[in-house]
């Protein structure tokens, strides 16, 4: 199998730990407006989607819509959230690292907005592994994950063939997308059902210092002159 010429990732949960935070911001704020969630619940019904998605989700559950504001209160709130407690996951620099120094082009490709991710990025101190034009958002494109659009666009945006793309991910949508679009998908599980990702489609790992030596990347120390 030839080698990437460019390697995605998802962000949140693969390049920054705030799956858990944002779930329990938004389980606060569902229980707040009637209906009763749980983190666990959180995580299961609502993680991957669009915010879109969540409020429609959502709002099936309880039966009416929730308040205009809703979204925009969480989003003030998720927010200050992250900026008392968002880390980077262990590993994920030295992870980008690996691919750039191989001269493989890296991306993020994020359901959540793109200030979100640039957000996240600088607050783990990983803004600088990407440049300006490689952060891509899910509301950039008519279907965000499970849909392939995402990953399509982003590898035209990159100027790679979809066949020579590998991606980073955390979630079956995610998942799914990057299969649909053609690419070879590495399911990122420390903190995520390996056997979900492993049926829709992913090579699963539990380090992400594991991924650059399966997609074919060397990363052995080279000898100092």
């Amino acid at each position: 199998m030839e080698p990437p010429l460019l390697a995605i990732f998802d962000c949140d949960g693969v390049l920054v730990d705030s799956e858990v935070i944002s779930n329990d911001v938004l389980a606060r704020a569902l229980s707040a407006e009637g209906l009763a969630t749980t983190l666990a619940q959180a995580r299961a019904a609502y993680q991957g989607l669009l915010l879109s998605q969540v409020v429609r989700a959502a709002e099936q559950r309880l039966g009416h819509a929730l308040p205009a504001d809703f979204l925009e209160r969480y989003e003030r709130e998720r927010a200050v959230a992250f900026r008392r407690e968002l880390k980077a996951v262990p590993g994920a620099a030295d992870a980008v690292a690996s691919f750039r120094a191989a001269g493989i082009e890296v991306c993020v490709a994020s359901q959540g907005s793109l200030a979100k991710t640039r957000l996240s990025l600088e607050l783990t101190g990983l803004r600088q592994c990407f440049g300006e034009d490689a952060l891509f958002s899910g509301q950039l494109v008519a279907r965000g994950k499970p849909h392939p659009d995402l990953f399509l666009h982003a590898a035209e945006r990159m100027g790679v063939a979809p066949a020579r793309c590998v991606v980073i991910e955390d979630s079956p949508s995610g998942v799914a997308g990057a299969v649909a679009a053609g690419m070879r998908v590495f399911g990122y599980a420390a903190d995520s059902d390996a056997r979900a990702l492993q049926q829709a489609g992913a090579e699963v790992v539990l380090k992400l210092a594991e991924i650059a030596p399966l997609a074919g990347i060397d990363v052995a120390p080279r000898p100092r002159a």
